[in-house]
């Protein structure tokens, strides 16, 4: 580590994988989607026990809870397509394949190993596998490209759930998670504490206690959708 880092920061599974085979003494803050423990980040929640901490967002546990929303509103699912990065596909799909099983509805995937053409390829095999409804995986490939996977979403009429509510101000239907801001905030405390002398082995990851629930009825006019009232009302944002 030649840079002499106080605390490294990251947002990226792989990244904060790399920097634990390259450190054991330089602090590692995390703000990351899937389970650290089972990532073999961390020993447990409440004792990390080495240099790594930070917050982890949940994405993973809410598969089933995202289908569901998508479900209230376009109740005609019969297949639904996960869109994701190649590389998410062991930390993201099989939940949601679960989550798609347990509600009996067909399950497809939808990879993308590189930006375009692959992100249009991917959705000519949505419409080819007749997908009813698309989630997104977040992850730092397809979150580049947001605006246009939204145009694709629309220009082949559908539906769709995000992992980031960022997505969904990008033109996607609805999204449900914690909210990006708030982890960052929560992780600037981490480097705080770490940086007056709390050792990271000290600091419990954190787990997000609220989740946004963000609708765009701009891009449901586009699909001709109508999304019902009580599920308006649960909305955290609407954005017209």
């Amino acid at each position: 580590m030649e840079l002499k880092v106080d605390v490294i920061v990251s947002s990226e599974n792989s990244l904060v994988r790399a920097a634990k085979k390259m450190t054991k003494t330089i602090p590692v803050v995390m703000v990351i989607n899937g389970d650290p423990v089972a990532n073999g980040f961390i020993d447990s929640l409440a004792r990390p026990g080495g240099n790594i901490t930070g917050l982890t967002r949940m994405n993973r546990e809410l598969s089933g809870k995202r289908i569901e929303l998508l479900m209230e509103v376009v109740p005609r699912i019969s297949k639904i397509g996960v869109l994701s990065a190649a590389s998410g596909i062991a930390s993201g799909l099989k939940e949601y394949q679960a989550a798609a099983r347990a509600l009996k509805i067909q399950f497809q995937s939808l990879e993308v190993r590189a930006p375009n053409p692959e992100i249009e390829r991917a959705f000519r095999d949505a419409v080819k596998q007749r997908v009813s409804a698309v989630i997104t995986v977040r992850g730092s490939l397809l979150n580049r490209y947001s605006e246009k996977i939204s145009e694709l979403l629309i220009k082949n009429r559908l539906p769709s759930m995000h992992e980031r509510n960022e997505d969904v101000e990008a033109g996607g239907l609805m999204s449900y998670a914690a909210s990006d801001a708030e982890s960052f905030k929560r992780a600037a405390v981490y480097v705080d504490k770490i940086l007056k002398g709390t050792k990271p082995a000290d600091l419990p990851v954190e787990q997000p206690t609220k989740f946004e629930f963000v609708i765009n009825l701009k891009t449901a006019k586009a699909l001709n959708l109508t999304v019902p009232q009580s599920v308006l009302f649960r909305a955290d944002r609407v954005i017209k």
